[in-house]
This record gives C-alpha cells, sequence and structure tokens, in this order.
C-alpha cells in the first residue's frame, strides 16, 4: 500500500466522521478541494470538483448550518440526517480512496466511511434530543455551534493534513464512547 493509499484513506475517514456532525459540509469541502485541485478525486467522482456541485453543496451547507439553529426543527432534521450520514460517509470514502481493489474500497467506505459518520450522527442526534428534552431547546444552538466548528475543523484537517483527521476522529469516537459508558444503564451482578 503506497503513501498516496494511506493518505487516502485517512481523507476519507475524516471526512466521513464530519459528515456525522453536518453531512454536507464535508461534501462541500471536498467538491472544493477537488474543484481547486487540492485533491484529485476517482474518476467516477470528478464531478463532485465541478462548479455545479461547489454551488449546489455550498447552498445546502448554507441551508444545513442554519436549519440546526431552530429549536425543534433541529431533531426533525436528525431523523432525516442519520440515514443520510450513513450513506454520505460512504460515499466520501468511495470518492477518495486511492488504488485499492473495490472490493476492499467498497467495505472500508461501508465499514468505516458509512459507520463513523454513522455512529457520530446518532450520539449527535441522541444528546440534541436530551437537549431539547431538559432545555426545551434553549441549548440547542450552543449544540449546534459546536457541531458546526468541529465539521469546520476535521474537515479541513482532512484535507489538508490527513493524518492530523485521523487522530481528531480516533479521540472523537473516544469521547463518543465514554460518554455512552457514563450514562448506560449499569447491571448489577
Amino acid at each position: 500500500m503506497t503513501s498516496e493509499t494511506i493518505l487516502s484513506i485517512f481523507l476519507g475517514v475524516g471526512l466521513a466522521a464530519s459528515v456525522g456532525f453536518r453531512v454536507f459540509l464535508p461534501l462541500f469541502a471536498l467538491s472544493l478541494a477537488s474543484f481547486f485541485g487540492v485533491w484529485e478525486l476517482n474518476d467516477n467522482w470528478e464531478w463532485i470538483g465541478s462548479l455545479v456541485a461547489v454551488m449546489t453543496l455550498g447552498s445546502a451547507t448554507l441551508l444545513e448550518i442554519f436549519a440546526y439553529f431552530i429549536p425543534w426543527f433541529d431533531n426533525l432534521l436528525d431523523s432525516i440526517a442519520v440515514p443520510l450520514a450513513a450513506i454520505a460517509g460512504t460515499a466520501v470514502m468511495v470518492s477518495t480512496v486511492a488504488d485499492l481493489d473495490p472490493v476492499i474500497t467498497w467495505s472500508l467506505a461501508i465499514i468505516a466511511g458509512g459507520g463513523t459518520a454513522t455512529a457520530i450522527k446518532s450520539a449527535g442526534a441522541t444528546g440534541r434530543l436530551a437537549s431539547s428534552v431538559t432545555t426545551g431547546g434553549v441549548a440547542n444552538p450552543v449544540l449546534a455551534t459546536v457541531e458546526t466548528g468541529t465539521a469546520v475543523v476535521v474537515s479541513a484537517a482532512s484535507i489538508f493534513a490527513p493524518i492530523l483527521a485521523a487522530v481528531l476522529v480516533i479521540i472523537i469516537l473516544v469521547i463518543i464512547f465514554r460518554i455512552y459508558r457514563s450514562i448506560r444503564p449499569r447491571t448489577k451482578s
């Protein structure tokens, strides 16, 4: 496996994790990176670097970001975004992974891309629902700001420093796992 292939996997995993926070923002970042020649995508995915894709994904990103600042509507959006995150996480992995057999590429895309995006989006949706119930939605814009900021940082790291992005993804997943362990019901032995 070449260093280019490894970096492309790190790029895909980082962007998939970002998809878990905002579905369209990482796709927009990837579109911009392709449009400006920062990253070359697989032949079948070169369309994502077109001007039409940049404009479309940019508009979708802005709509998504602002929609998450509307309490209770954000919960409705999460019900749609969880399955979309799985699809988008898989898509960013497939579009970025270079020089691997298609079976390995798709396996990585489904497990690492779709799985990472779904785990993060599900945790975020659960946190937002808990925030809506406990604060009446007042704290939801704070969560939206943190999630959007995290998506921006991880997307930028994925494109410009893929190894750093992989480390950030591991840290995020460890934090989610620790939060889950701390709130799950304890069984008595």
